[in-house]
């Protein structure tokens, strides 16, 4: 597998991160397209984690604060659930992060999904909240 990252000026590899995310988010998890793809897709980085020519995996990341990054929008095909392939694609987002400053990790987990970035390093900085439907938590972790 290999990982691939650009801006959404990388029209190909954009368009395969959106393919994987309205998979996961959209027809998956009734995420209304409007909420899924937001007013930050310009200014993110997207990652595309592909199994030979095949997009599996997605992600994006942006600078939220003066060291601090965002990680966003992390989505794994269902087929590729469970083989690592989310530490993978967080792994490549943490290492574009500290390339661009981040001293901090910052993400928004859905709650199911909490104890995989406990894993990770990452410990829950607040109480459940809802978004697009969906309970979330916000989690850091220092990557100095």
């Amino acid at each position: 597998m290999n990982v691939a990252i650009g801006t959404t000026e990388d029209r190909a590899l954009y368009e395969d991160a959106l393919r994987v995310r309205r998979i996961v988010f959209i027809e998956e998890q009734n995420v209304p397209e409007e909420e899924e793809i937001d007013a930050f897709e310009h200014e993110s980085f997207h990652l595309v984690l592909y199994d030979g020519e095949q997009a599996v995996a997605a992600g994006r990341f942006r600078l939220v604060d003066e060291g601090v990054g965002k990680a966003e929008r992390i989505c794994v095909l269902p087929a590729y659930r469970g083989r690592g392939v989310g530490r993978m694609v967080m792994e490549a987002l943490e290492q574009l992060a500290k390339t661009k400053g981040a001293k901090t990790a910052k993400l928004n987990a859905q709650t199911h999904a909490e104890p995989f970035y406990q894993k990770l390093g990452y410990t829950t900085v607040s109480g459940v909240f809802m978004d697009a439907g969906i309970p979330h938590v916000t989690m850091v972790k220092s990557l100095e």
